[in-house]
């Protein structure tokens, strides 16, 4: 195997810095495209659709828990499928194993399941042994033929009004393998992550930085001694420029101690 060259610190640290900025060129593209996403056109769905779920019989509505938007990751786990049925594909498996704590989606009104044709039964079996915790339902229909994902994996993003639903966006193939945590689902939807440094359209819900954020377990609670600290901790660092509140910049790190007064 031929190495890069071994160079000194200060070296290392030059062509670090130098690679930074494509970094930060490729980050804010992606801040770009998920904008551009929040401005795609919706289309309305009509058809009604079933699934079997943990509690029995659910439609699309059902699906969104009663939140706001709902993302659909079309996993391959049926008849037919390599591993069936002790194991889901591959593939699927690993986006599963990615998925975090959904309780941070939840905090911005987006809700994630899992949908494939197996049986709730063996979903039940397989969820358990792998550990995975994540809403998962059976499609019963012709779901999977009408957005997609009948014949490959696929991530779908709805959001209702109301009663009204409405399919927002759509990520196949390699684009959900940069899917897994809360942020990136998050730019995947019509919202976005709803705050206030994002482009989004004129009236969309946003708040400053980090003051949603908060333990998982925790999100029901009122905000209690510690989580106030935290917003005046986030609220001190917006104020000296090192987590923006704007719109012209996106946030830095507010995990930095406060820094002592200047003499």
């Amino acid at each position: 195997m031929k190495t890069p060259p071994i160079v000194s610190q200060n070296d290392w640290e030059t062509a670090r810095l130098k690679l930074l900025v494509k970094e930060k060129e490729v980050m804010r593209a992606h801040d770009a495209l998920a904008a551009a996403r929040r401005r795609m056109p919706w289309v309305a769905v009509d058809k009604q659709y079933a699934f079997d779920g943990p509690g029995g019989r659910a439609d699309l509505l059902d699906l969104f828990q009663g939140r706001r938007q709902l993302i659909v990751y079309r996993a391959f786990f049926e008849p037919g499928v390599v591993g069936w049925p002790e194991h889901a594909c591959r593939g699927c498996s690993m986006i599963a194993d990615h998925v975090g704590n959904l309780a941070h989606l939840n905090a911005r009104d987006t809700t994630l399941v899992f949908a494939s044709r197996a049986p709730q039964s063996e979903i039940e079996r397989v969820k358990a042994r792998m550990g995975w915790t994540m809403p998962w339902y059976t499609i019963t229909d012709e779901f999977d033929v009408d957005f997609g994902v009948d014949e490959y994996h696929g991530t779908n993003a709805f959001i209702r009004e109301g009663d009204r639903v409405y399919r927002t966006y759509f990520i196949h193939r390699r684009g959900d393998e940069t899917l897994g945590n809360t942020w990136s689902y998050l730019d995947m939807t019509a919202l976005g992550r709803q705050e206030i440094w994002e482009d989004s359209p004129e009236g969309y819900p946003a708040d400053p930085p980090y003051q949603w954020w908060n333990w998982h377990d925790e999100y029901a609670a009122a905000v209690d001694e510690t989580g106030a600290q935290w917003l005046d901790r986030v609220a001190g660092a917006i104020e000296r420029g090192e987590a923006s509140g704007t719109k012209k910049q996106a946030p830095q790190d507010c995990c930095q101690p406060p820094r002592p007064p200047a003499n």
